[in-house]
């Protein structure tokens, strides 16, 4: 038995996958980011590479202008200051478009988590023990089969886009400069969407491996499963502190209410409602409070305190609870059974015994006690 319960054979809960990703421990695809990397890399050459072409072609015509006042004040640093200057929007739009395209790319995969304590530098990165653990294990020949992986299909790409194009490009240098310009920059635009293409597949292919070798480090014993039902459940001895906390806290907005009760009618354990009646205030009685489960305990505690009388009519207790708010008048299909009731307990306030009423629920106001509409029920 001890040696099943130190087993790791269930499925990690929903609470073991949130810590563990609050510590780290999620879903990253460095190909996935490479390859968002690329693709904005490749748009940004499609949208933002004529400017920057037209940008350094003005710069190269600037050097290479030469005029007398050039020759008088040739400061190559204020040359240089204006290139870069010049080069720097198209360059800055391209940097933060990757370090976007990456970020995004990983928090979607790592469900949208972002965990700054795996920017903390860390001993076990560059312990040699550890790093021989990794290379060597489980883990270290996934990734040398992965990283084959990648370079197969990726050099096959490269392959397949440079195969027909060898000649072309052995022969760049030897024609018009703009065209064989456009020629490499339209051939390298395309071989970045082919590489992001290709590193798409090997993220798609990826991720299961991840999810599963995931699943299988998060696994718990069956211990692990009984201390986070129990901390989850609480231990008996907090949750009957809880229940008495929350009973008096109940019991604390109700004693004024049930200084005016005149009786309890309960369910009689899930249910309770407190009834007034003073003539003098109002036509008919008027409910001052009602409760159900730690309130309705609450409700049926104070009356006995108070020596308010407490009858069980389950029906008409939910009849009333469902249909009559506190402060309010009882409505007109509860008078003939509230008036039996409410001349009972006159009765007995005044020493006259006598046999407990019967009373009925109309049938139009009768409730199970989920609130459903509930014919079979009578009292």
């Amino acid at each position: 038995m001890s040696e099943q319960e130190g087993e790791k054979s269930f499925a990690p809960s929903d609470k073991r996958k949130r810590e563990a990703a609050r510590h780290g421990d999620v879903i990253r695809s460095r190909e996935l980011a490479t390859a968002a990397a690329m693709l904005v890399g490749a748009a940004w050459m499609m949208v933002a590479g004529p400017w920057l072409m037209r940008v350094l072609a003005d710069l190269l015509r600037a050097g290479f202008t030469w005029d007398r006042a050039s020759i008088d004040r040739f400061e190559p640093g204020r040359l240089l200051i204006a290139a870069l200057i010049a080069a720097l929007p198209p360059i800055l739009v391209l940097g933060l478009a990757v370090m976007a395209a990456s970020l995004i790319s990983q928090l979607g995969f790592g469900e949208g988590r972002w965990i700054a304590g795996n920017l903390a530098p860390k001993a076990s990165r560059i312990n040699p023990v550890s790093g021989l653990k990794r290379m060597f294990g489980p883990a270290g020949w996934i990734e040398i089969v992965k990283g084959l992986a990648k370079v197969g299909l990726l050099g096959t790409i490269a392959w397949v886009w440079g195969s027909g194009r060898l000649e072309t490009l052995a022969r760049l240098g030897r024609g018009d400069l703009f065209g064989e310009v456009s020629y490499a920059w339209n051939g390298l635009i395309l071989l970045l969407l082919f590489l992001s293409a290709g590193l798409f597949a090997i993220a798609l292919v990826d991720l299961p491996v991840q999810l599963i070798r995931r699943f299988l480090r998060l696994r718990m014993t069956l211990q692990e499963v009984r201390d986070e039902a129990k901390e989850s459940e609480g231990a008996p001895e907090k949750k009957a502190a809880i229940k008495e906390r929350q009973r008096k806290i109940a019991m604390g907005g109700l004693i004024p209410a049930m200084k005016e009760a005149t009786f309890v009618i309960t369910n009689p354990s899930h249910f309770s409602v407190a009834l007034a009646y003073d003539p003098a205030r109002a036509p008919a009685p008027t409910l001052v409070a009602k409760g159900r489960g730690d309130k309705a305990l609450a409700i049926r505690e104070l009356a006995a305190e108070q020596a308010v009388p407490v009858l069980e009519y389950p029906a008409l207790a939910r009849s009333v609870f469902y249909t009559v708010r506190e402060k309010q008048l009882i409505r007109e299909e509860h008078y003939v059974a509230v008036a039996a009731i409410l001349a009972f307990v006159l009765s007995l306030k005044r020493g006259e015994p006598r046999p407990r009423p019967e009373v009925v629920v109309p049938v139009t106001v009768r409730f199970d006690a989920e609130g459903r509409p509930d014919p079979g029920s009578m009292a």
